[in-house]
């Protein structure tokens, strides 16, 4: 495990969600400081700019990177902005607005916006032109979702506030048709409050908030492992595609509540 970027006070310093954006920046979000952070392959701060209460950020169908707003409690109106990547100071422009209450994104190839909501039952659909697609949400009845991520047609959701600390698997073209793919807690007392995934390998990847780890899940047959442990409240993992000589194949990128980005290395 290595440190690619020093944290601060824990939770005061606390990073969000992440993503690389194909063209060599890795895009932070930093929920307590209400700025989206761009960094270079070796570290470098290279672009930040105030984006209130970021949360879950994608990189579009389009190119365009875009980013959850309003996670933050005291935020009262949250929704889904939109920025250029190659922007020399990128100004970000509301996309969705109006939601309260939302967390984690994933965007489909036809891009339609997923949204997590941690205390909500349902995640919202929204169209390309910023709708709501309210049947759709209405069939993907699913409590307390956090993480999201899509692998073909089938979107994956981790869930926080379920003891069980379940991974459910919602078809996109037959949302009230999901299922649990695994339990990863084995106890009440062992409850992962898991945060952010991501696919790695043909498996999933899960960062479990409380109890510091990774957890790698096979969606086939819901066989899962512990893959790393020690971390201080990781809230996203992702893979570094197309970021300097980072591998892909077996390297896995991690923020934390702790403020601190890590990189770590599988195998």
């Amino acid at each position: 495990m290595e440190v690619f970027r020093e944290g601060g006070i824990p939770l005061l310093d606390w990073r969000e969600n992440m993503e690389f954006d194909g063209r060599g920046r890795l895009w932070v979000s930093h929920v307590t400081k209400h700025r989206v952070e761009g960094y270079a392959a070796d570290g470098r701060l290279t672009a930040s700019f105030p984006v209130p209460g970021p949360g879950g950020i994608r990189r579009g169908p389009d190119g365009k990177m875009y980013v959850n707003f309003g996670v933050n409690p005291l935020t009262p109106h949250g929704g889904i902005m939109r920025f250029d990547p190659n922007a020399d100071r990128p100004e970000p422009e509301k996309v969705v607005d109006g939601v309260t209450g939302i967390n984690g994104l994933a965007i489909d190839a036809a891009g339609n916006f997923y949204v997590s909501r941690e205390l909500a039952t349902g995640i919202l659909k929204f169209r390309p032109d910023g709708t709501r697609d309210e049947e759709w949400t209405k069939k993907a009845n699913v409590f307390g979702t956090n993480g999201l991520e899509i692998i073909g047609d089938q979107l994956y959701a981790s869930v926080l506030l379920n003891t069980a600390s379940p991974v459910v698997r919602i078809p996109l073209n037959d949302p009230a048709h999901h299922t649990t793919v695994a339990n990863l807690s084995t106890n009440p007392l062992d409850i992962k409050f898991l945060d952010d995934l991501t696919s790695f390998g043909g498996d999933l990847v899960v960062a479990g908030f409380r109890s510091g780890e990774l957890l790698r899940l096979n969606p086939a047959t819901g066989r899962s492992c512990v893959l790393v442990s020690g971390l201080r409240m990781p809230t996203s993992v992702r893979v570094p595609h197309a970021f300097g000589s980072h591998d892909p194949q077996r390297e896995l990128f991690v923020v934390e509540a702790s403020g601190r980005i890590l990189k770590v290395r599988i195998g």
